[in-house]
């Protein structure tokens, strides 16, 4: 169980204003968690892999294929302002 100290303590980090009330309440529900959390320890993992996620995750990204390229004659086209085969900007101070 964790005692009412440490969830002051924790709230204090975390910079919240618990009553008494809520202390009570926390520490017993924290409490019980942890008691959660052990019973899982006990149980024999020997030979399980490590998994990252707990379904299989897929890459659903598509192949990058170029389908048109634009020539440089038609990019400069629609640019504002051209100076020897550039865009041209203005000046940021």
């Amino acid at each position: 169980m964790i005692s009412k100290e440490e969830v002051k303590h924790v709230a204090k980090l975390a910079r919240l204003e618990l009553t008494d009330e809520e202390v009570n309440k926390y520490s017993q529900q924290l409490g019980s968690i942890l008691e959660y959390v052990e019973q899982m320890n006990e149980v024999d993992t020997t030979g399980i892999e490590p998994m990252p996620h707990a379904i299989p995750v897929y890459n659903v990204m598509r192949e990058d294929v170029v389908k048109y390229e634009q020539t440089k004659e038609e990019m400069m086209a629609n640019a504002p302002f051209e100076e020897d085969g550039f865009f041209r900007v203005p000046k940021i101070n």
